[in-house]
């Protein structure tokens, strides 16, 4: 009869007993210490196959082992480019098992090194950039306090930190990474009642909720310049883009594909005896000649002052100018400014409140971060302010017809104390009326696809 050690070795070989229960089994039989203590009495390497371990545990102790200590062998498996080491125990049959010469053990060893200095450098920028903003005090203020409903229209201005774009240095065009949506959280705020409004300032987080300036509109542009490119200009253009194509090809074929010059020539040639001697060779020559001339000429003088140009001496002299074939072309975006003004008149303590709160959010949320906690630890960097997301509301929904916006940071914060040109407060010193202008600018520009993806989608768009 067999006893427990035998049916556990047993079960240990049986290819179809599962990786997780070959190690329980393994933690079993290891009452000898057999992965540590007897494989190095042995001086059984973690590489070594299964002859080798047979070898080596023959005329011992341990022979009878000599299957256990073969499981809890390494061997190394090929995935793709890389090479992993892996126990037995993990070994499904479909693995490739690559020798574990020097040159492999060596490769594993550099994956390894270069895997923990990567993971390492991450881990470490991590660590030093949380110590940017460390501080979290969300919660909601709203000016004027009383209650939002389903009827009213105002702005939400949610904070939240800002996200670098990271280590591909550009974001997507069109990706939803700057689209300004919102969570639950922030999609209640509107149903907040005035007794749950934040008593404390809120920094790196919350919303503020505000009225709908009297003045509200947005502004799209795009940057459009000038472009000229004369007839000789553009045939010069035009050879060596053909020069470049052949060349090009000729590289390419490995110099199978030969350059015709011939053929580069002779277009250069029919280009400028059109344009310039309408098709007759003579008067090309002629023309190309006076053109030259009167360039020659133009240098010659500006040297002494003269301030001439080309297109000048044609001019006088025959009353033509080489044609600029002159072209509005596209060349810029834009980045979308908005600047909110709201008055703010307090009319309760309570308002007074929320209102210096609210003056508060604004300043601080904008400043740039520097790391506290350690003298000299903000002398080196500064990290990005955190950033706004701003929606026009209408209840407890985005509003069904303003504008959308991308994120935005918050470029100016002009307060003006004395609102209605002298100074008065109430008897706790909080100005009578306040003036507060807000200047936003969105982190990316409008493309045309941001309007086929919400928020772009819904109302007139961005």
């Amino acid at each position: 009869m067999k006893g427990p050690r035998e049916l556990l070795l047993e079960e240990l070989n049986d290819p179809r007993t599962p990786a997780w229960r070959k190690e329980r089994i393994l933690r079993l039989l290891d009452s000898t210490n057999i992965q540590g203590e007897v494989k190095t009495r042995l001086n059984i390497k973690p590489f070594d196959n299964d002859a080798t371990v047979e070898e080596k545990t023959l005329d011992t102790l341990n022979k009878d082992n000599a299957e256990l200590i073969k499981q809890t062998q390494n061997v190394i498996v090929k995935e793709e480019d890389r090479l992993i080491v892996k126990p037995k125990t993990q070994l499904v049959g479909k693995e490739v098992i690559v020798p574990p010469t020097e040159q492999n053990l060596q490769t594993v060893v550099e994956q390894d090194e270069a895997d923990f200095t990567t993971a390492d450098k991450n881990e470490l920028r991590k660590k030093r950039l949380k110590k940017y903003g460390q501080k979290i005090q969300g919660g909601i203020l709203r000016y004027p306090a009383e209650a939002v409903t389903e009827h009213t229209d105002y702005l939400q201005i949610d904070i939240e930190k800002y996200e670098s774009i990271g280590n591909n240095y550009i974001t997507s065009t069109g990706s939803s990474g700057r689209y300004v949506i919102g969570n639950a959280r922030q999609n209640r705020a509107g149903r907040t009642s005035s007794k749950k409004l934040s008593k404390k300032p809120l920094i790196n987080a919350g919303t503020i909720l505000l009225p709908i300036p009297s003045n509200i509109e947005d502004t799209n542009n795009v940057v459009y310049g000038d472009s000229s490119l004369n007839g000789l200009a553009a045939a010069g253009v035009s050879a060596v883009e053909g020069g470049m194509v052949q060349l090009g090809g000729f590289l390419g074929s490995g110099g199978a594909d030969k350059i015709d010059f011939a053929s580069v020539k002779g277009d250069i040639k029919n280009k400028l005896k059109a344009g310039l001697g309408g098709g007759d060779r003579d008067t090309a020559v002629a023309t190309a000649s006076d053109v030259i001339t009167k360039k020659l000429v133009s240098e010659a003088v500006n040297i002494f002052g003269a301030n001439v140009t080309t297109q000048q001496l044609l001019a006088r002299s025959s009353g033509e100018i080489l044609n600029p074939n002159m072209e509005l072309l596209f060349s810029d975006v834009t980045i979308r400014n908005f600047r909110f003004n709201f008055k703010l008149t307090p009319r309760n303590p309570k308002e007074a409140q929320q209102v210096k709160l609210i003056i508060r959010a604004f300043k601080r949320n904008m400043a740039p971060q520097a790391q506290g906690g350690v003298q000299g630890a903000g002398n080196f960097f500064l990290r990005s302010p955190n950033i706004f997301k701003i929606r026009y509301r209408s209840g407890n929904k985005d509003h069904p017809f303003l504008n959308k916006f991308k994120q935005c940071f918050l470029t100016g914060v002009q307060t003006t104390y004395t609102g209605e040109g002298v100074y008065s407060t109430y008897d706790d010193r909080t100005p009578v009326s306040i003036i507060l202008d807000l200047s936003f600018k969105e982190i990316q520009p409008i493309y045309d696809i941001d309007y086929d993806t919400r928020p772009g989608n819904r109302a007139v768009g961005y």
